[in-house]
């Protein structure tokens, strides 16, 4: 049977973030919370289903509407592209300069595996804990990071450094494992780099893990420095500017305050 590119792509991205989940539920959550736990799966979900639901409707709208986005926004014409290139010039030109095939490798993993299983990782760890908010709160941070960066890619047109900047920026990912592009071409057009949701959703998570270090301490520490990483990552490949990166990182931390605040309010109240 012969295996279509985008499935060998996805084997590969997931398999690497399914390892990397496997040693984290050993090493992090452990067995032994696990067994403790898996006689109340089903009302442990059952509790957060507001939450899970709610995230699960922005992702449906957003995959919609990434469909017509791009049309509504050349038809705003609010390219900012420019403008972020006036504040940076060529610091991700400069980030480049680093590179290694070494480095190259290790960072397009982080970007791809890495990523993936830094989001997935808290689902699971924060459905077997004792504290049921933090599953809740994940939920709601990553809708409103979702919801938020949708509504920019709409509103804005921003090229990547890569399409701006051909012959200075490099597009290391896509040179490097060109079979990539049949992937995150499923998921996103080159129009839409403002901001970075790959930082976004990463620092989203860190924070998160940090908040949670009395639950799982080693996550805490190790959450934070994968996020910094795939941050990194995303200029390093050409791929964000560092005002993305920027834009990024603020949209993560209102992401958990939204996140908060509707925990705090219940989306399951009466």
């Amino acid at each position: 049977m012969t295996v279509s590119p985008l499935v060998s792509v996805l084997v590969e991205v997931l398999g690497g973030a399914a390892i990397a989940l496997l040693v984290a539920l050993v090493g992090i959550v452990r067995p032994s919370r696990l067994r403790v736990a898996s006689g109340t799966f089903r009302e442990r979900i059952r509790d957060a289903a507001p939450y899970l639901g709610l995230l699960a409707s922005v992702l449906v709208v957003n995959k919609v509407a990434r469909d017509f986005g791009p049309e509504v926004s050349w038809a705003l014409g609010w390219n900012v592209t420019g403008h972020i290139y006036a504040v940076e010039g060529n610091f991700v030109a400069s980030v480049q300069s680093l590179a290694t095939p070494t480095l190259t490798a290790v960072l397009s993993t982080v970007y791809l595996s890495g990523y993936v299983f830094l989001l997935t990782f808290p689902f699971v760890a924060y459905l077997v804990a004792d504290d049921r908010r933090p599953l809740k709160l994940t939920a709601v941070a990553y809708a409103a990071n979702y919801a938020i960066g949708l509504t920019c890619y709409i509103l804005f047109i921003s090229y990547g450094p890569r399409n701006l900047l051909p012959g200075q920026v490099e597009s290391l990912l896509y040179s490097t494992y060109p079979q990539t592009q049949i992937l995150t071409g499923e998921v996103n057009v080159n129009t839409n780099v403002f901001p970075s949701l790959h930082t976004s959703l990463s620092v989203t998570a860190s924070i998160l893990a940090v908040r949670t270090r009395h639950i799982y301490p080693s996550w805490a520490v190790f959450a934070p420095v994968l996020a910094s990483a795939v941050a990194f990552a995303t200029m390093y490949l050409g791929i964000h500017w560092g005002v993305d990166v920027v834009a990024g990182f603020v949209l993560g931390i209102g992401s958990v305050r939204i996140g908060e605040w509707a925990v705090e309010h219940g989306l399951d109240s009466p």
